[in-house]
């Protein structure tokens, strides 16, 4: 293919390129640890003229209080506090043991489909938006039979996650669908002498994929097409690629972000403050030469008739900035729906009442279920398509993800059982009530055993 046209396929958009380092900062908030210390200096604000070796001993000194990665991991936990539900009605027992084992290792990894899709979940959280790609094994013959492919496993789908930091270039039609989409798979330092670098991209489009390899030297980029074909929606003439995205309210990182940013630099500064206080400078009243050195580090010589004060005796400004701080903290939680976990809630026994706490809280439970919705669509969607390439004519159903205390599955149980109560004459809704109710309470058993229980449900209640 001409040079110009795969270097146009790998170019990073302008979208990217206006978010990448906003992006790689969100990265940074979230982690924090020794990775956000090792970069403190691109985050601490530098005083106007303040020296450079003390602005250096302010960041050799820094530290990060990530109350929004701790955020973030809250919610990641608790959405997935029970498992996704996911049941494939009127299936062959062929097809059945497929998406058990598939559901059970969705990443050829081992990792079964609710933890992979609570790190997607988490990096939305972080980066506004996650990527799952629908994949089949690669084709290495033409499979004259369904049998000859289930034989060679090449019918077996399996799921690969980007961030928002892996999709370099999107292109999207008048509906906003996505039409092409370029993500970036690696990058490496080359070994040897002729080339600087390498790096490795997938393109799709609705009808195929192509893989790209860019060799970078001191006299530029060469691109090689190292395979393409039709990939795993070619006959659905879509891409294979499912965005999980949050909206602007709802992904948290952007909405906190400048107030942890904020904290992080009074936090700081209030640190340093309080310790250089800590270090008391004697002050030398004398009219003759004064060489000794005295106190902790220094000494200050003035003549009698100077004067010296302090611009701050009764140290306002620190409770001023100690306030701060904890409002600061309080606007990060509120910020994200989470009032119920700030300093002030928990400790505002007197001045909130129970039903306002419990208010405050439901606001919280409405957001995670948004949140569970946004994901179930995502998975729907995917699993819907696996299907489609599959040809399976079979029932999807995707639930879960809305139970987030303990106490909520015995208030379901009740309903359950007052609906039953009421002489329903359906075999099918007995099915799905009792599936909902099992696999909510063996939330944590394989999807095998999952597939076994539903067919034993269903033959149970068909005689």
């Amino acid at each position: 293919m001409d040079q110009e046209y795969l270097q146009a396929l790998t170019q990073e958009s302008q979208e990217y390129l206006k978010w990448k380092s906003i992006l790689a900062f969100y990265a940074d908030l979230y982690v924090g640890g020794a990775e956000f210390k090792a970069r403190a200096s691109n985050y601490l604000y530098q005083r106007h003229r303040e020296p450079n070796e003390i602005y250096q001993e302010r960041t050799d000194r820094a530290f990060y209080e990530n109350y929004i990665g701790s955020i973030i991991d809250w919610y990641s936990s608790t959405l997935f506090r029970r498992e996704l539900i996911i049941t494939i009605d009127e299936a062959s027992q062929t097809a059945g043991q497929l998406y058990s084992a598939f559901f059970n290792n969705c990443d050829q990894s081992g990792t079964n489909i609710s933890d992979f899709f609570r790190k997607q979940f988490r990096e939305a959280l972080i980066y506004g938006r996650s990527y799952v790609c629908l994949e089949f094994p690669s084709q290495t013959r033409h499979y004259t039979s369904r049998l000859d492919e289930v034989e060679a496993g090449a019918d077996k789908p399996y799921l690969v996650g980007y961030t928002a930091v892996d999709v370099i270039n999107t292109t999207h039609d008048a509906q906003g669908k996505l039409e092409r989409i370029c993500i970036l798979l690696g990058c490496n330092s080359s070994d040897t002498s002729k080339f600087t670098s390498t790096k490795q991209y997938i393109v799709y489009d609705r009808s195929h994929f192509i893989t790209i390899e860019e060799l970078t030297s001191e006299t530029g980029s060469r691109y090689t097409v190292t395979a393409e074909g039709p990939h795993s929606c070619t006959n659905q003439q879509m891409l294979p690629v499912f965005e999980l995205k949050l909206s602007e309210g709802m992904w948290l990182m952007n909405k906190a972000a400048s107030l942890q940013l904020e904290h992080f630099n009074k936090s700081n500064s209030l640190a340093w403050s309080l310790g250089m206080a800590l270090y008391a400078t004697p002050v030398i009243y004398s009219k003759k030469d004064w060489s000794k050195m005295i106190g902790e580090s220094y000494y200050i010589h003035l003549d009698p008739d100077d004067k010296f004060g302090w611009t701050e005796p009764e140290g306002n400004v620190y409770k001023i900035a100690l306030d701060n701080l904890n409002r600061l903290q309080e606007e990060i939680y509120r910020t994200c729906y989470l009032m119920n976990q700030s300093k002030s809630w928990l400790g505002s026994s007197s001045n909130a009442s129970a039903s306002s706490k419990k208010r405050d809280y439901q606001i919280t439970q409405e957001i995670l279920r948004a949140y569970g919705d946004n994901v179930k669509d995502c998975v729907k969607k995917l699993i819907g398509s696996a299907l489609l390439a599959r040809k399976d004519k079979v029932l999807l159903s995707v639930t879960g993800l809305d139970e987030f205390e303990a106490g909520e599955f015995k208030e379901e149980l009740e309903e359950a059982k007052a609906l039953l109560n009421l002489g329903v004459e359906s075999t099918t809704f007995k099915k799905q009530l009792f599936r909902r109710l099992v696999f909510k309470l063996l939330s944590d058993i394989n999807e095998t055993e999952k597939y076994t229980i539903a067919s034993e449900i269903d033959r149970a209640l068909e005689k």
